[in-house]
């Protein structure tokens, strides 16, 4: 395929991306180039959401739901843009997801919509469709964009690097220029080529990183590619060191790490030991099964280390009827049954796993980011909202405002993409196959430095240890990156070692525990270093 030329390129089609597409496609001389490197355009972090979105029910209100924001932000949330979300998410989520997308979300028999209530949240609140959420609000939102003939999806394109002037400018006065994205180079997995898609905006919708780590219930592509472009670019990255761990991945040897939804717990289930003994009470009394995530996911931890458990147990099954357990969580249900529990009747083996990242490239309330004319949206991004900590299913919300208002921004300044005339084509600086063994050998190695140095419990000697092995592996593999033919394994690996020395280097500076960054060595807040903010990167 020739290079592309659009007016507006979306990096990743999840919920983010999606929806900042849909309300460009309105307009029908702008058109819509989105890329996926997957080979199903529905294989995305969002799909994966099972938990619900957040919206208002009743007796419900944007102050009570930015009061759970902050809470469980750790005071660190943003108050501006917890109110951005309260105010504007609910009516987005009637008019583009339900309306506009058909998503047939969870009602009783009187034809109400069914709220469910998560951890950390004061009222049931948060909108189903089962336990396949995403992936329903995804569906419905790739069915709309199949009708509009101005957006173009293309999967097995696997994004490489940011085009930016100055760097790649042909033009050398142009180094006195300020940082702006121009596109893409973006990698045809079909046929090994690497093409210049040109456009006048850029949007990073690329997901989360939790394959990085060596427990994940992320897909195979969340590994950080739109944090590792940004950063490269010279993007600001912020509050890196925040990693929420979800607390109940369904732990099966040999099996990935399905998860387990917090709905679950709404619903009444209870977390037990291997004997059935409940003890969430003990780490948080007032909570108990439905404290934050970082609580739940270190009292698991916490109670593996101390007994030597394999895993603890989630108990549903004594506390709800199967009927109300099949029509509830099918997923969960069909998932567990895969893998030889009956979720109905037996106890759910849980361990936690790296599932969301509260940090990312920084954006303002309309998704820019601090270079011209580069947008980032979802996870991938820091609008402030989570802090220190993300409330439950509030980043299918974020992702649906954010990707709609920097559409609108977009939208608000048109223009055309650069010149290809411009801007240098690929260089190929290898033309050997890259060795599979190797990558996948590199890979492992990242995820388990991550996950025994840079997961749950952080220490300034484990964080030294993870930072020397990683910017060594950095170094052979940048060698091995640039001696070598491109596929998207290797563009992963890059990426992956980059952003792991990116958390690495966050989680290092901060020597104050706060929400889903546990440092056991931890200094009180008053003694926290003032000559820099650690958790601020950016060039």
């Amino acid at each position: 395929m020739d290079d592309i030329r659009t007016n507006t390129l979306i990096i990743g089609c999840g919920i983010a991306g999606a929806a900042t597409a849909l309300r460009l496609s309105d307009n029908p001389n702008h058109h819509v180039t989105i890329i996926t490197r997957a080979s199903d355009a529905a294989d995305t972090n969002s799909s994966w959401a099972q938990g619900g979105i957040v919206t208002r029910s009743l007796g419900d209100s944007p102050d009570l739901l930015v009061h759970d924001i902050l809470e469980a932000g750790a005071g660190l949330s943003s108050p501006k843009a917890a109110r951005l979300l309260a105010e504007v998410g609910p009516e987005l989520v009637r008019s583009v997801l339900m309306e506009r997308c058909g998503v047939k979300f969870d009602r009783d028999e009187r034809g109400e919509l069914v709220y469910g209530l998560e951890g950390a949240h004061s009222v049931r609140r948060i909108i189903h469709v089962g336990d396949k959420t995403g992936g329903a609000i995804v569906k419905g939102m790739l069915d709309t964009m199949a009708t509009r003939p101005n957006v173009t999806l293309l999967i097995d394109h696997t994004a490489v690097d940011l085009i930016t002037f100055p760097h790649h400018a042909l033009d050398p006065v142009a180094v006195y220029d300020p940082i702006t994205c121009q596109g893409a180079y973006v990698l045809n997995r079909e046929t090994g080529a690497v093409i210049r898609v040109l456009a006048a905006h850029t949007v990073l919708a690329t997901g989360g990183l939790g394959q990085i780590f060596r427990n994940t219930s992320n897909p195979k592509g969340a590994r950080g590619d739109g944090l590792a472009m940004a950063w490269r670019a010279g993007a600001r990255v912020v509050n890196s060191e925040y990693i929420q761990f979800h607390p109940t991945t369904l732990s099966v040897r040999g099996a990935p790490n399905l998860l387990i939804s917090e709905a679950v717990r709404g619903e009444g289930a209870v977390l037990v030991t291997p004997d059935g003994v409940p003890f969430m009470e003990r780490y948080a009394p007032e909570w108990k099964d439905l404290a934050p995530r970082d609580v739940v996911a270190r009292a698991i931890h916490m109670e593996m280390l101390e007994h030597d458990y394999e895993h603890v147990y989630l108990d549903i099954a004594s506390k709800r009827s199967p009927e109300f357990i099949r029509h509830h969580f099918p997923q969960m249900v069909e998932s567990c049954a895969a893998y030889g529990i009956d979720a109905t009747t037996d106890l759910i083996p849980v361990v936690p796993a790296a599932h969301y990242f509260c940090g990312g490239v920084l954006v303002d309330e309309r998704g820019q980011t601090s270079l011209s004319d580069l947008y980032a949206v979802g996870e991938v991004s820091c609008t402030g909202l989570h802090g220190a900590n993300r409330l439950a299913s509030t980043s299918l919300l974020e992702g649906l405002v954010w990707g709609d208002r920097a559409a609108e921004h977009i939208e608000q300044h048109p223009r055309e993409p650069v010149d290809d005339s411009r801007v240098p084509t690929w260089v190929y600086r290898g033309e050997s196959e890259p060795d599979p063994a190797l990558i996948e050998v590199d890979m492992m190695t990242i995820k388990n430095v991550m996950w025994h140095y840079v997961g749950l419990i952080r220490t300034a000697e484990r964080l030294a240890r993870a930072e020397r092995e990683l910017r060594h592996l950095w170094h052979e593999i940048e060698e091995f990156y640039r001696s070598q033919r491109l596929n998207d394994a290797l563009i992963g690996l890059r990426n992956a070692v980059q952003v792991a020395r990116i958390v690495t280097f966050s989680a290092q500076h901060n020597r104050t525990s706060r929400g889903t960054h546990y440092r056991a060595d931890s200094l009180p807040q008053e003694d926290q270093p003032t000559e820099m903010s650690p958790s601020v990167m950016g060039r």
